[in-house]
């Protein structure tokens, strides 16, 4: 078991009405309340995260254990990512995120997570120095995307493809600057890389716009890849000292 971990605290539930928030219209005081829950949970995001960085960002299922070929190789990449200074940053949970976590982890890097609260609860990974509850989704991928300068997707469902294509969208639209992504799992990602050259050849994306996805099984071309585009775009700074009068922790 690790040592210097974040305390495993049990985890706030959803009630009913944070489940159902998107059912329709509801009552003033309601949507009022509702909006200064989201300000609050960006808030408590930003406070928890603002001196982790820089980050890369590791997307992928939650449903691997350890000892499968996905798990271990999300393990490489966390490590990996330590090698280069960067923080792994990951949604806090099992399988790939607590992988990549881990991988960090031991190797001596930074660790970090961003969990979900879910109406069935899902505990962090023990494998972070700090890690922040988020109780919705689109707070949460912001903060998954707005302290890395890259992001590595392993294989995953729904909510991993909810985050690679939000990535993307974010590049294309030049919302988010370009930052390199990487899908580690050929023969997981071929078919979808073969249709995304499809959706090119019917000008719904553009040649360009799949100029930063790297397809690979190999864990050093994955980090090369990533170093070399941050290295040859961004300068990287680093964040301000905490203020002890606003209660910040590093």
């Amino acid at each position: 078991m690790p040592t210097n971990t974040i305390k495993n605290a049990s985890l706030p539930t959803l009630n009913d009405g944070e489940i159902h928030y998107l059912d329709g219209p509801k009552s003033r005081h309601f949507e009022l309340g509702f909006a200064f829950n989201v300000f609050r949970e960006f808030i408590k995001g930003f406070r928890a995260l603002h001196f982790v960085g820089p980050c890369i960002t590791v997307f992928g299922s939650a449903r691997f254990k350890e000892g499968h070929v996905y798990y271990e190789k999300a393990r490489e990449v966390g490590k990996a990512i330590a090698a280069t200074g960067f923080t792994t940053m990951t949604g806090g949970g099992p399988g790939i995120m607590e992988a990549a976590n881990r991988g960090a982890f031991e190797a001596g890097g930074r660790s970090v997570g961003c969990n979900i609260v879910l109406p069935f609860e899902q505990h962090h990974n023990p494998y972070m120095q700090k890690s922040v509850n988020i109780r919705y989704f689109f707070v949460r991928k912001v903060l998954l995307l707005k302290y890395s300068y890259a992001f590595i997707i392993l294989p995953g469902g729904w909510g991993t493809m909810d985050e690679l294509f939000e990535t993307l969208t974010l590049v294309q639209t030049k919302v988010m600057h370009n930052f390199p992504v990487v899908l580690v799992g050929k023969s997981y990602f071929q078919p979808l890389m073969d249709y995304l050259h499809f959706m090119e050849t019917q000008k719904t994306i553009s040649p360009e716009d799949l100029n930063l996805v790297l397809l690979t099984d190999d864990v050093e071309e994955a980090i090369a890849h990533v170093e070399k585009y941050i290295q040859a775009h961004y300068k990287i700074s680093k964040k301000g000292r905490p203020f002890w009068w606003l209660f910040e922790k590093v």
